[in-house]
């Protein structure tokens, strides 16, 4: 399968300039997850700013919006 990269890119909320996974879906998701985090692209963008990528706080941000 080809990376869609330029594609993903337009949609990827990480505001982190430097990442070298930008656009880079499946490395981003393997990066993250191997250290217990989920990639920004699952949080809001209020939560995504603060870089905390944890799973805790993405359910606390699931369980602020109910």
């Amino acid at each position: 399968m080809e990376c869609k990269q330029e594609q993903n890119l337009k949609d990827c909320p990480c505001t982190w300039s430097d990442c070298p996974r930008k656009g880079l879906c499946c490395d981003c998701i393997k990066y993250h997850w191997g250290r217990g985090e989920l990639p920004a692209c699952l949080f809001s963008k209020e939560a995504e700013k603060t870089y905390d990528r944890s799973i805790e706080n993405f359910i606390r941000e699931q369980n602020s919006h109910k």
